[in-house]
């Protein structure tokens, strides 16, 4: 197995540099940072959201080099209109209900049409990272055997415990948004590419769906790059964090095409059962226990985290990415998710602090 290219999307909210409110000036900040970072900052379904891609890379120092730029770059823009971003999957208090949908685009307008409430209340972030695989047929058998591991990469990347100026109980809130949407949720096991554009036709024929862009699923191919996109993870506080976890995706997707390449029996848990894994890990994150992903069971979060760096030990050895990703991954853990982080700030005394934190961080947003 050769090695495999990856690129990071991240999402983040647009706050007032002041009150550390949600401010609906995406609008301005795109207009302003176009010149800057050209096509890779890009509107979102919300005016207060904001998304900026990486460059394709193979070594985890380029794409780290590469994530802190766009962030420094579109935090400097926005400090310029009295706006900071924020690398949050949720806002701590302000409400989706004081927000508007970016109108301007027609995919946008259409999609709060159909989808009413549900479109409204998507004031959240995540992360989503493209590992390149030029086979299509072999894009599909990757997913069907990543999403077993899905619910550990969400629990390390957990980073939305607030909604609406209350703490939701959940590690990742963001994910129960998320999962409103009719096609989003685990992915089915499918045969091969054919059938996948199979579905996808199905439901564009039934009129769920306009095109593919539209399968919300935690993983997906993408249908603009010969790419497998991994969509679970909440957009995190660091960039540290967000590297350490696309290198973890990346080692998946390898290990996953070695297995399928070799003829290893792909793992067998129930969709029902992978979607309630899903939910523990979004609910606990890295605190309590995870569903083990092999065995009928929970588990100590550390143990489950460990089996899985175990289990793509090799992808990581692959592309030279085991030191790097496992200190990351150790720091995560000692030091908490970017939801046990979050509850420490709030801790002090109201989720505004929060942002407080934050902006007392902001010349080091990376």
């Amino acid at each position: 197995m050769r090695t495999m290219t990856l690129g990071v999307e991240e999402e983040f909210l647009l706050v007032d540099a002041h009150t550390g409110a949600l401010v609906p000036r995406s609008p301005l900040l795109l207009e302003r940072a176009v010149p800057h970072l050209g096509a890779r900052v890009q509107p979102e379904l919300n005016e207060c959201q904001i998304e900026v891609a990486s460059e394709i890379a193979t070594d985890l120092a380029d794409l780290e080099s590469d994530l802190a730029h766009l962030r420094h770059t579109l935090s400097a823009v926005s400090a310029d209109m009295g706006t900071a971003i924020a690398p949050l999957g949720t806002h701590p208090f302000s409400s989706w209900r004081d927000q508007r949908i970016n109108s301007k685009l027609a995919r946008y307008r259409e999609m709060e049409d159909a989808y009413q409430v549900v479109a409204r209340q998507q004031v959240i972030c995540g992360c989503h990272v493209h590992v390149g695989i030029d086979d299509p047929d072999l894009v599909v058998a990757v997913m069907n055997r990543s999403r077993t591991w899905l619910p550990v990469l969400l629990a390390l990347s957990a980073n939305s415990p607030f909604w609406s100026g209350s703490d939701s109980g959940f590690a990742s809130y963001r994910t129960q948004v998320w999962q409103r949407w009719p096609t989003s949720g685990m992915p089915p096991t499918l045969a091969g590419r054919a059938e996948y554009d199979a579905v996808v036709q199905e439901l564009a024929s039934i009129d769920a769906i306009e095109d593919a862009t539209f399968m919300y699923w935690y993983v997906r191919p993408s249908d603009r790059y010969p790419t497998l996109e991994f969509r679970p993870c909440d957009v995190c506080l660091d960039v540290e964090d967000a590297v350490t976890i696309a290198g973890l995706v990346r080692a998946l997707a390898w290990t996953s095409a070695r297995e399928e390449e070799v003829g290893v029996a792909p793992p067998l848990r129930s969709r029902e059962a992978l979607d309630a894994a899903m939910w523990h890990a979004a609910r606990y994150g890295t605190t309590s226990t995870l569903i083990d992903p092999e065995l009928p069971m929970t588990r100590p979060a550390e143990e489950v985290v460990d089996v899985f760096v175990r289990h793509v030990a090799e992808g990581l050895d692959v592309h030279g990415d085991r030191a790097r990703v496992e200190s990351g991954v150790r720091r995560i853990l000692a030091r908490g998710n970017g939801a046990v982080r979050q509850r420490a700030a709030a801790a002090t005394g109201s989720p505004w602090a929060v942002v407080e934190e934050l902006f007392a961080r902001r010349d080091r947003v990376s």
